[in-house]
Parts: structure tokens; C-alpha cells; sequence
């Protein structure tokens, strides 16, 4: 960075400071620099005047290697040895860094994570030393392998996120693994009486002021208990105390603590127990409002303690660009591992990549951070005082307004005021101060929700509805207050209902009341929803709108909340993926779980076909989407969920049993023919799949692992693994009902069978019904080879010729053995599904086309879902234009109103009336062919 040259004033200081520390000497204008511009630097140098050599040597200024701080025999040296090396080594290399960034103008980014890196050397080091200290006399705790138990090293704060300034404290927390008593030294001692004497020691080392200054000021309080709490804890105290007792700021302090030194065996196994603390699986609104509690306290503190000038505790300073990039890793991070970082810096990047912030946003805010980090660095590195607040004497402000540039200080200020500014526009729009103007809500809504009495709203209503909706209000409330939801719960909620009234009575309609209240009485004990809707005015809107348009909506979300966390950002929620994105945004989704916890697998499948689904169902409830459209998106996404499925589960088998010999992940021999609705590209939302497993393994061949079994044993351990990741029941409901029925043999067959198995099957003892719902199968997973070899398959059986008589009498019987055994019929209602012109006589009467002709006409095998069938059809002149265009629309028709029911909740019947003319059209083709 371009820096100012000295005044006058400053070169007359740094003459007269060199001259008294090198008289004699040549003049160095570097060495001028730092001595007019530091008063540490120059008692450094007067201490150890050879260090001017080292700084001019361009190399040793270019390297950012980590010296050792201790070498030998760490447990030969006496306290006065350590704490005097540890000092020297401090004053040594905290002279760089001075030259650094006040002669060099180093990037601010760079000299940050330098002295962070520096500081855990000198951590660490004082950590080794006062371990073999103690355990010199004591012996140390030991695991199974009898190798010592380390005691962990937590930094806090700045040192967690490698952002640690010139002059700073270090806040710490200690802890080990194991409660086992020492051995090895003259006495055997409990574990926490010596990792206390290590603490204690470890401190001392840093902490205490000797001749040679102090490492650093070292701050205990961020421990569990604060200062009463014991000094270090083991891993299970420690998992007890944030489980039990843990605090809402305690997060925030362990969203940016690191374990310090070299990694060991233990850091994985406490890095796990405490990420469920701090990240919440769900999108986590409750941070908003702590943070905004902590700003406030921090703001009373400012005003408390008159401080003005203040760089970082003040409007826009550094602890509110902290703020805004805390509060959005809180929020996301449990379900973005790649946030959970103690790097504020990183986190910025992330969340710009992620687009949770405009990338132009969080370029600005690192800009802005950075700039007043400089600031601080500059005011700490004048005289190794931990200060942010703006020089007021003049010597100070000279020395500010040359490092920055400015030939006037008042010019600087009002650059740094500006920088606040940008900082404090970005933070209102993350935390803000409230979160809604409540002064500006109608008191009708507010004394509604406060006295349960609907007479307060502004509405003219029925007398039927205003007592449905004062009903609807008196239950809820009746209900939500048996509820254990805790102060802070009730607090939220009675600041969200008002809201919800205000913006439900517009509609009128108390079943839209209904819904939305069943879903907040769902997730009432978990104030973290509450908290996202209070927060966020315009997900409250889109819960309304979409629990106005559809019952099934309003179920599933309050089935699973966690679909809530979809509600924030309208333009992903009616955008569902291309057809052809949903694998790779599955793959993409995977990227974040750990491929060895299959739980966490399980519940990712569930929750990736909830949130695709509810996007696929806000783009059909409110006209987006067509009905077919809306079944491509749905079969397009179970078909990326069955391939992920068969990724998940062919990785666990192999892991144990080895590959099928000639196999790879690309090519498993392995392959999903989806029948029924799968199949026809019709599913719907509730639809069950109807699945059959084959592979092309033959007899012989076994799996290449240590546990090697035979490869058609492997592939039925693999196809029962698969019913396992679909139909468990986790807290996220099962993924699918899978139905497995239409393989070969039913239920008595092999669940897995060789592909030539089942072409024998089809052609030797298949039934008629069997071959019919092979016009509706396709392969949905399997490679190329495969699925050109299950195409022949299918062709083959479909063009058999067959008596069409015989045809007609079995399909005849099976349709009315399922009208009995299933329609719903009556004078008064039409079964959509079962009744007589309804779907299944529509796909019947497909299904009869293709075996009856497809020996004549084979290019009606092509296709396996029915309107494309009848285009063939009417194409190949085996039906009527006329009778495509009336199967067509009729079958359009019905789907759509079925699927309507099937959004509100209105079961499969619909008026007899509504679509009579529809059914009885039916009704005369069926007839025309079967009777």
C-alpha cells in the first residue's frame, strides 16, 4: 500500500533515535521509518541493537517460517530459562512484524495470519514445556497404548480465526480426553489435579510479567463456569456442561475456537462432540436476535465507559462486520459444513460463493474489515498497547495519517467514519434492530391474539365463519398454552401471532387459519421456527400463500419443519430444478455429509426429496407448473434419488465384500426397472415406487474383497440394503414405499434376479397382467449395456403374438376384480383412479393397444407412458384420431383433478357430475373394444 512520507516532527524523533542506538552509523531511512513510527520497536532495538541487521536483510523479511521456540531438552529447563526464551522470541519476531506493516505496508491479511501463527508457536511450546514440567515428577496420564494424554489447547476469539492483532490478549480453554490417574512418577495423581498443574503452569509461562515483559495477557473467562468453573475439563465434562448448561453466546465463542499446535489423535473426537453445540441441523433464526441482544450490551458498555473513536466496539466497527458474517454462519452453518471455519475471511468467501450475500456485499465488507483491521494494527504496533481507539495526542495521529497516506488527520477520520458507515448499512441489514416495527401493526391484531377475541379484527364475515374463525383461534390458543416452549418461546410467539393475523384476515378463510396454525403448534417447542418467521415477514407470507393454496403443503411442513428454512427465498421456491439437474444437485448436496455415516445419508435423501418436492409443489399450487409437468419433476427427481441410493448403498457393500469381479462405480452390473407410475413418468407426491432389481452376473463369479462372497449373493445383499435406505423410518420419515411385488415370482422371488432370469420369466410363465405392466416399465439406473439389453427385453415380450381374444377376456377380469376389490364409486361420486371411465380403464385400454398390436405395429413399444402410446397409436392408424384426442384429454382431465384432490386432501373421488361427460366418452371406447 502507498504510504506518506515522514513529517518533520517524526523525522526529527527518528534523527535523535538513531543517533543515541547507532551512533556512528549510516543512516538508514527504513530503520528511521520504524523508529519515528514505533516506540516498542525502538526499546526493542535499544535492548538488541544487532536485530537491525536481520530486518535488512530482504530474505529473512520475505519468509513466513515458523522457528521452533524451545529446542533440547524441554524438560531440563527451569521456569526462569522458559519464560525468558518464550519473551525474547516474542520481542524478536513482533519487531518483523512492525517492520512488516509500518516500513513495508504489508497486506493487513497477511500480517494477521502471521502473528496468529506465531503466537500458536509460542502456545504450543509453553504447552509442551509445562506438561513435561509436571509429569517430570508426577508421571502423566496414559491411554491403552500407553502413549501420554495431551492436554488440547483452545484459542478463542480472534487467535481461533488466525486474525490475532499486534497487541492482543488470548483467550484459551483447556481440556483433555481421559479421566485416568498418572503413572510413571513418584506419585500417582488424578488426571484433573495434573492437567490443572499443567494449566497452571502453562499460564504462568505466557501470563507472568518478568524482566523480559510478558508473552501475553492470557484470559481464562470464556471456560465453562467462567471464572468459578475449574480451570481444564475433560472431554465429558465438557459435553455434559454445553449439552446442560450451555449459553447462547457460548456458541458464538466456539464458532471460533481451534485447537491449537499439531494435530493429534484427539482433535477429530472433540471437534465432534462440540459442532452439534454451536450448528444447528436447521437454518438457526434464533441467532439474530441474541446477536442483537449482545450488540445492545456492547453499545451500553460504549456509552457506559464514554468511549468514543472507538474502531471496533463502536457503530460499524469491527465487531459488527464479526456480527453480520457470526450471525450468518449460526444461521446456515449446521447445514453448510463448509461454514463452520473460525475464519472470518473464509466464511465471507463462503458465503458469498453460496450466494448467501451478493458477492459485491461481502467484497465491500472484506474491504471495509480489513481497512480498520490496519487501523488497529497500526494503533497497537505504536507502543504494544491494546487499544481501538483513535489517537488524540498529536504525535499518534501524525503516525496514523502517514501510514494511511493523508496529509491531514482529519482527512483520515473522515475516511474511517465513511468505511463505519458502509459497515454499519451492511449490518442493519443482517441483524438490525428490530425485526419488525410492531408500533406500526394494527392493535387489532395485537389485542386479537391477546384477549383470543376475533371481534377486535376488521372483517364482515358470515355468522358461520366468524365462528369458525373465533373457534379456530380459541382451540389454538387453548392448545399452544399447554405447550412447554419456554420464556423466550412465549416471548416470540406472542410477537409472531399478531403478525400471522394480520396477514391471514386479508383471506377470510379459516381453513388457511387452520393450517397455519397447526404448523406453528408443530413447531412451537423449537423457537428457533418461531424465531425464522418473526424474522422474516416475507417467509411468514410464502408459509400463508402456499398453506392457502394446498393441504398437502401444509402437511408436509408440518410433518418435517426444516422445509421452513425453503420459505426464505421465493426465487429458489418456485424454481424447481431442470429436468435433467436433479442428479447432479443431489451429488452436489452429498458433497457436504460424510460418506462413512450412513444415518446422516439417510436423513440427506429424505430431506433433498422434501425440499425439491416442496419446490415442485409452490410451482404447481400456484400455476407454475402444469400437471405433466409436474409428474416429469417428480419422477425426474425419485429417479436421482434411486441413483444416489444405489451409490450409497453399492459404496457400504463394497467396502465390506469387495467389488463383483469386472464391475466399477460406472459400471456396477447392477440396474432399476421402474414400473407403474415411476415408469409412465406420472408420479405424484404420496406415490410409491414400483421397483424391480437385475444384474448380469453369472453364476460363477465372486466379489474381490477379503469377505468374498458370490456375486448373486452380493447383488441381493445389495438390492435388501436399498429397501433398508428406502423404507427405514428416521426422524425424516422413510424416503419411499418401495414395492417390489412385480419381480418375477412376487413376493416369493428372488429380490435381485440375472436380466436373461427374467426375460426367461417373461417369456415362459409371466401372466397377462404381468406383461401389461411391462408397457409402463423403464430402466431407470443401470448402464448403457444394460439398458439396451432390458430394451430388447421389453420389445421382445411386448411384440409377442398373442390371441386377442384371450387377451381381452384376461384383461376384462383383471379390471373388474380391481373395481370391486378397490373403486369408490357411487350415485353420488366418481372414483377417479377406479371408477368406470376413469384412469385405470384409460391405461388398460393403452396397455391393450400395445401387446394386442405391437406385434403388427412394433413402434408402439416405444414409449412407455400413455399419452405418448396413444400419439403412436393414432400414428400407426390402430385407433381413430378421434379416439386419441378424446383418451387424451379425458386422461388429462382426470389426472389433473386427482391431482388437485391429492394437494388438498380431498381423497380420489370427485362429484359424479363434474366430469361425467369425460368418463362416459371412456366408458364407449372401452366398450367398443371389450364388449
Amino acid at each position: 500500500m502507498e504510504q506518506g512520507q515522514l513529517s518533520p516532527e517524526l523525522s526529527a524523533l527518528a534523527e535523535q533515535r538513531f543517533a543515541e542506538l547507532f551512533p556512528g552509523q549510516t543512516k538508514n531511512a527504513q530503520a528511521l521509518r520504524l523508529l519515528a513510527l514505533s516506540d516498542f520497536a525502538y526499546r526493542i532495538l535499544a535492548q538488541h541493537p544487532q536485530w537491525l541487521h536481520w530486518l535488512l536483510d530482504e530474505q529473512a523479511m520475505a519468509l513466513r517460517d515458523i522457528e521452533p521456540v524451545l529446542t533440547g531438552d524441554i524438560e531440563a529447563l527451569s521456569d526462569a530459562q522458559c519464560f525468558a526464551k518464550l519473551r525474547l522470541y516474542r520481542k524478536r519476531y513482533w519487531l518483523k512484524l512492525m517492520w512488516l506493516d509500518l516500513v513495508e505496508g504489508n497486506d493487513i491479511a497477511d500480517s494477521v495470519a502471521y502473528q496468529s501463527k506465531l503466537s500458536e508457536q509460542l502456545i504450543d511450546s509453553a504447552n509442551k514445556w509445562a506438561f513435561a514440567q509436571v509429569a517430570k515428577s508426577n508421571g502423566a496420564p496414559v491411554n491403552g497404548s500407553l502413549e501420554p494424554l495431551p492436554m488440547l489447547v483452545l484459542g478463542m476469539g480472534k487467535l481461533g480465526g488466525q486474525e490475532l492483532n499486534f497487541s492482543s490478549d488470548i483467550d484459551l480453554i483447556f481440556t483433555y480426553p481421559l479421566s485416568v490417574k498418572t503413572s510413571g512418577g513418584r506419585r500417582s495423581i488424578d488426571a484433573q489435579v495434573f492437567y490443572t498443574k499443567v494449566a497452571q503452569k502453562l499460564i504462568a509461562a505466557l501470563d507472568q510479567r518478568t524482566a523480559d515483559g510478558q508473552v501475553f495477557r492470557v484470559d481464562m473467562r470464556l471456560r465453562p463456569f467462567g471464572e468459578s468453573g475449574p480451570l481444564v475439563m475433560s472431554f465429558s465434562a465438557m459435553e455434559d456442561y454445553y449439552q446442560d448448561q450451555g449459553r447462547e453466546w457460548e456458541r458464538y465463542a466456539m464458532l471460533k475456537a481451534r485447537l491449537l499446535g499439531q494435530k493429534n489423535q484427539y482433535w477429530d473426537e472433540f471437534k465432534a462432540l462440540i459442532r452439534p453445540f454451536v450448528f444447528r441441523r436447521y437454518i438457526d433464526f434464533s441467532v439474530i436476535e441474541s446477536l442483537r441482544k449482545m450488540k445492545h450490551m456492547i453499545a451500553q458498555e460504549v456509552r457506559r465507559k464514554g468511549l468514543k473513536n472507538n474502531i471496533k466496539l463502536g457503530a460499524g466497527g469491527i465487531r459488527e462486520v464479526e456480527f453480520i458474517v457470526q450471525a450468518l454462519q449460526m444461521i446456515r452453518g449446521g447445514r453448510e459444513p463448509d461454514l463452520q471455519t473460525p475464519s472470518l475471511l473464509n466464511a465471507l468467501c463462503v458465503l458469498a460463493s453460496q450466494e448467501v450475500i451478493p458477492a459485491s456485499a461481502a467484497a465491500a465488507l472484506q474491504t471495509q474489515y480489513l481497512y480498520l483491521r490496519r487501523v488497529e494494527q497500526y494503533l497497537q504496533a505504536f507502543n504494544d498497547e491494546q487499544t481501538q481507539t483513535l489517537p488524540e495526542d498529536r504525535l499518534n495521529q501524525l503516525r496514523l495519517q502517514t501510514l494511511f497516506g493523508y496529509s491531514e488527520y482529519d482527512e483520515l477520520v473522515s475516511h474511517i467514519e465513511q468505511v463505519q458507515r458502509e459497515i454499519r448499512y451492511e449490518f442493519s441489514q443482517v441483524i438490525g434492530e428490530e425485526a419488525h416495527d410492531t408500533q406500526s401493526l394494527k392493535a387489532c391484531f395485537i389485542s386479537a391474539w391477546e384477549y383470543q377475541d376475533i371481534s377486535y379484527l376488521d372483517m364482515t364475515l358470515s355468522e358461520e365463519l366468524q365462528s369458525r374463525w373465533q373457534e379456530t383461534l380459541t382451540a389454538f390458543y387453548a392448545d399452544i398454552t399447554k405447550k412447554q416452549i419456554g420464556v423466550r418461546g412465549r416471548d416470540v410467539l406472542d410477537k409472531l401471532m399478531p403478525l400471522v393475523l394480520s396477514e391471514v384476515t386479508p383471506l377470510k378463510a379459516p381453513e388457511v387459519l387452520q393450517r397455519v396454525f397447526d404448523i406453528i403448534a408443530k413447531v412451537a417447542s423449537r423457537t428457533a421456527y418461531l424465531e425464522l418467521l418473526y424474522e422474516n415477514l416475507g417467509a411468514l407470507k410464502q408459509l400463508i400463500k402456499l398453506c392457502s393454496h394446498s393441504v398437502w403443503i401444509a402437511q408436509q411442513i408440518a410433518r418435517y419443519p426444516i422445509l421452513l428454512d425453503e420459505l426464505i427465498d421465493p426465487a429458489v421456491l418456485y424454481r424447481p430444478l431442470p429436468l435433467n439437474a436433479y442428479y447432479n444437485e443431489i451429488q452436489q448436496y452429498f458433497l457436504r455429509i460424510d460418506p462413512e455415516d450412513l444415518e446422516l445419508q439417510m436423513e440427506a435423501l429424505r430431506q433433498f426429496k422434501q425440499t425439491q418436492q416442496l419446490r415442485i409443489a409452490a410451482a404447481d399450487a400456484t400455476g407454475v407448473l402444469d400437471i405433466m409437468k409436474v409428474s416429469d419433476h417428480l419422477t425426474a427427481l425419485a429417479e436421482s434419488i434411486v441413483a444416489k441410493a444405489v451409490d450409497i448403498a453399492w459404496g457400504q457393500m463394497i467396502s465390506r465384500y469387495g467389488a463383483p469381479q469386472g464391475t466399477s462405480n460406472e459400471a456396477k452390473g447392477f440396474a432399476v426397472i421402474a414400473y407403474g407410475k415411476a415408469g409412465g413418468f406420472e408420479l405424484g407426491y404420496d406415490s410409491d415406487l414400483d421397483l424391480v432389481f437385475v444384474h448380469n452376473s453369472d453364476g460363477q463369479s465372486q466379489t474381490t474383497g477379503e469377505k468374498s462372497i458370490a456375486s448373486r449373493q452380493f447383488y441381493l445383499k445389495l438390492a435388501q440394503r436399498l429397501m433398508h435406505l428406502f423404507n427405514t423410518r428416521t426422524l425424516s420419515g422413510i424416503l419411499y414405499e418401495l414395492d417390489t411385488r412385480l419381480r418375477p415370482e412376487g413376493n416369493s422371488g428372488l429380490l435381485a434376479i440375472n436380466i436373461e432370469s427374467y426375460y426367461q420369466y417373461l417369456q415362459q410363465q409371466a401372466w397377462t397382467w404381468e406383461h401389461q405392466a411391462l408397457v409402463r416399465a423403464r430402466m431407470i439406473v443401470g448402464e448403457e449395456v444394460l439398458v439396451k439389453r432390458f430394451h430388447t427385453i421389453r420389445h421382445d415380450i411386448l411384440c409377442q403374438k398373442r390371441s386377442t381374444n384371450e387377451l381381452k377376456d384376461d384383461i376384462v377380469k383383471m379390471r373388474e376384480k380391481m373395481r370391486q376389490h378397490l373403486s369408490k364409486d357411487s350415485t353420488s361420486e366418481f372414483d377417479l383412479k377406479q371408477g368406470a371411465g376413469g384412469m385405470t380403464d384409460i391405461e388398460f385400454l393403452a396397455q391393450y393397444l400395445v401387446l394386442a398390436c405391437a406385434f403388427d405395429y412394433p413402434a408402439l413399444t416405444r414409449y412407455s407412458d400413455n399419452i405418448r402410446i396413444f400419439e403412436l397409436a393414432s400414428k400407426e392408424s390402430v385407433i381413430s384420431t378421434q379416439s386419441q384426442s378424446t383418451l387424451t384429454q379425458a386422461y388429462c382431465q382426470l389426472r389433473e383433478h386427482y391431482h388437485l384432490n391429492s394437494l388438498n386432501g380431498k381423497g380420489k373421488t370427485v362429484n359424479a357430475k363434474l366430469l361425467a361427460e369425460q368418463s362416459d366418452d371412456v366408458r364407449k371406447i372401452w366398450q367398443a373394444y371389450f364388449e
